[in-house]
């Protein structure tokens, strides 16, 4: 079994070729969203399985995830019960949110992974701004990376609309959603 976990390639470090298995209990999917805009609304989805495939170009890697859309959680309990309804996730029609990338570039010491999310049956091309965040061996052995990564979406185009007009003007809840994804994945083989 090789030590090396990272390698040089286009002028930066990024993990050996291989391919890693994401670690659910080290990963997660956060947003943010605007509520009343005025505060943040912060929450997460749980990350349920990917597969993050690093070739030896690391512009022809390639990612796969799923999330399962009935964990939203923003610690609200009538509040996420609305959204995994109807109105918003439907999470009994649509149970999972997948991204599949379609392309992966350089962006300095980082990289852009360009690919498909799906949301409630619609799929829209978002690009994630990622940073490789290092390597290292758990205690078994196993090889491990992690990246982050940072989007915004306009749920909208994912056909949640639902919203509040608000009497003073604007709505109740914002279109945009910034999302975060800290991810951790094992070698595999």
């Amino acid at each position: 079994m090789s030590t090396t976990l990272t390698r040089t390639a286009a002028d930066t470090t990024v993990p050996v070729a291989g391919t890693y298995e994401l670690d659910p209990s080290h990963s997660s999917a956060d947003f943010t969203v605007r509520h009343l805009g005025l505060s943040k609304v912060r929450g997460g989805v749980a990350i349920v399985s990917g597969i993050v495939t690093i070739a030896e170009d690391p512009t022809q890697s390639s990612v796969e995830a799923v999330l399962d859309a009935a964990s939203f959680n923003t610690g609200a309990a009538d509040r996420d019960a609305h959204v995994r309804g109807a109105d918003f996730l439907d999470v009994e029609q649509y149970p999972h949110v997948t991204y599949r990338s379609t392309g992966v570039r350089q962006d300095g010491s980082d990289w852009k992974v360009d690919g498909e999310l799906t949301i409630r049956d619609t799929t829209q091309p978002v690009t994630l701004d990622v940073t490789f965040e290092g390597s290292n061996r758990d205690p078994w052995g196993n090889g491990r990376i992690a990246f982050s990564g940072s989007t915004e979406i306009d749920r909208e185009a994912f056909g949640i609309t639902w919203n509040q007009a608000l009497e003073t003007g604007g709505v109740l809840v914002g279109k945009q959603v910034k999302i975060t994804i800290d991810a951790q994945a094992v070698a595999q083989g």
